[in-house]
């Protein structure tokens, strides 16, 4: 976690118009901002889209940052969320995942494969979860941030959270059981 006094000191910066204290905080912020979105929105393009909106908020919000009122990096969260809902809201059809076009010639290439289909599984699993789980596990496990942090990014109680976790995690674990069960097996 970032430490929030310096977070606070870069956001006053920001709202007195420093050019080097946007490029220190996009620096320090930007690959959890990406990596949340691009996990939520499955789009590596649309995801960068989305964290060039979060850090034009970043900048237009800065003026009226209120250090001490809440952690920037929940806010920052919390504003990340809010855009991938409004883009997942706004499909109409989501896109196929694209398959390799061919496998690697070097000797790891079924390897690879494997652990391909195995991250897609994953992906698929999670992105088939109720919304609000999906989030939780992405904030939980792809973020890292704490329960509270989480409860506070979702607007929820920390019990909450540990149940949207639980039911999530059990979802998961079931159906990546099953997927694992239906693949054929080399008898």
């Amino acid at each position: 976690m970032s430490d929030s006094g310096g977070d606070d000191a870069l956001l006053a910066r920001i709202a007195q118009g420093d050019a080097a204290a946007v490029r220190l905080l996009v620096r320090a912020k930007l690959p959890r901002v990406l990596g949340l979105a691009t996990r939520l929105v499955r789009d590596h393009g649309e995801a960068e889209d989305i964290a060039q909106e979060v850090f034009v908020r970043v900048w237009k919000h800065a003026p009226v940052w209120e250090p001490g009122r809440a952690r920037f990096d929940t806010w920052l969260h919390t504003v990340t969320l809010n855009l991938c809902r409004d883009r997942l809201r706004k499909r109409i059809d989501a896109p196929a995942a694209v398959l390799p076009e061919g496998a690697d010639p070097t000797p790891s290439a079924e390897r690879r494969l494997l652990d391909i289909d195995r991250e897609r599984s994953v992906v698929a699993a999670i992105h088939a979860l109720p919304e609000r789980q999906r989030e939780a596990i992405a904030l939980a496990h792809y973020q890292g941030l704490s329960n509270p942090e989480i409860a506070e990014a979702l607007a929820t109680s920390i019990e909450a959270v540990e149940s949207l976790l639980a039911r999530a995690r059990r979802t998961l674990r079931r159906t990546l059981m099953e997927t694992n069960d239906d693949r054929p097996t080399d008898d």
